[in-house]
């Protein structure tokens, strides 16, 4: 019988670790520009990234990533078992059209902008199973074909509340295997859907932040850890003002997790000189920030061990027309230097 690797409420400490061998980030001009704009793998002029559509290009971009990272693994398309990826559009169009040329068996999935999460934990637990030798993961998003589908076209010039948060364009995607690399993903806290009754769609670190704080507060509980046992806790994109609240909730559950914390969302612009007000959001935040600074940081041994916890917001625009409130969800990945 295989060893029981469940730990408290909601964790699991994997049994066979699984290393991420090959990792690469694709953004736009925008990201390009930002504090992290060298560290990209790929940064594009043109953010059709040569299609005719806001959605073809994001598929153009979920397709350079996952070449790129298996270029960087060193791994074939048909080596690979399973694909884990998603996005924001309807019905996955970016990740289905994406990545229907690798041949690889997908798994399509909705976790919003906590995708990224959602993708590496099923993607570890794949391979600690013993399910496959090499499984990727993958997400992405696209400012302007989010903005499309959830908000104003863009010709309609609205103006943006200091509270939004700039959807990144860009795609990050991993490859797991059984060995190899610096990095590997030790333990997951899969999240749970957390709705403190937020209405405000163009506020999503007021949505997210409630699901931040109770993934990183049940981590904590299930592993028996403090925030000083993490080099860093890092949340995809709750930008300044869900860092705000966060570390305000983290405070109420009796942890104190300002000297770790650090938000993709803030990390990817300068927001003085972007005007990307509370900061970044979207699946290809957290992904990109992931695979240009989180990885090459644990990789060389600078921080040892981090609590990658990406956010999403679980609203489409049908719930939201209907006034329905904005739930959110994180899922945390705990990545350890090896």
């Amino acid at each position: 019988m295989a060893e029981n690797q469940m730990m408290g409420k909601q964790s699991i400490r994997l049994g066979e670790a699984p290393h991420i061998i090959g990792n690469a980030s694709v953004v736009g001009k925008k990201e390009g520009e930002g504090p992290l704009g060298k560290a990209f793998d790929l940064v594009s002029t043109d953010d059709f990234f040569g299609e005719k559509n806001w959605e073809a290009a994001e598929s153009t971009m979920q397709a350079e990533a996952v070449q790129a990272a298996l270029g960087a693994a060193g791994v074939k398309a048909f080596q690979v078992r399973y694909l884990f990826g998603g996005d924001l559009l309807g019905q996955l169009i970016a990740t289905s059209f994406g990545l229907e040329d690798f041949k690889i068996p997908l798994f399509g999935l909705y976790g919003a902008c906590s995708t990224c999460g959602e993708a590496l934990s099923l993607a570890a637990m794949t391979l600690s199973g013993g399910y496959a030798d090499y499984a990727a993961a993958v997400t992405s998003s696209h400012f302007a074909s989010a903005e499309k589908q959830f908000r104003f076209p863009l010709s309609y010039g609205n103006q943006r509340p200091l509270a939004a948060s700039w959807t990144v364009t860009g795609s990050g995607a991993f490859i797991l295997g059984k060995q190899g690399g610096k990095v590997r993903i030790t333990e997951i806290t899969t999240g749970k859907v957390v709705d403190y009754g937020v209405k405000d769609s163009m506020n999503m670190g007021a949505c997210m932040a409630p699901a931040a704080a109770d993934t990183i507060y049940q981590n904590l509980m299930d592993l028996n850890r403090m925030p000083a046992d993490y080099d860093r806790i890092i949340t995809g994109d709750l930008g300044y003002v869900g860092q705000e609240i966060l570390i305000s909730l983290m405070k109420e559950k009796g942890f104190d997790i300002s000297n770790v914390h650090m938000d993709c969302g803030i990390e990817i612009y300068d927001r003085e000189k972007q005007d990307t007000h509370s900061g970044g959001s979207g699946c290809g935040c957290s992904a990109t920030v992931l695979s240009a600074k989180i990885l090459p940081m644990i990789a060389r041994g600078s921080w040892k061990r981090v609590l990658f916890v990406p956010t999403g917001a679980l609203l489409s625009t049908v719930s939201f027309n209907e006034g329905k409130s904005v739930p959110g969800i994180a899922h945390g990945v705990v990545l350890e230097h090896c």
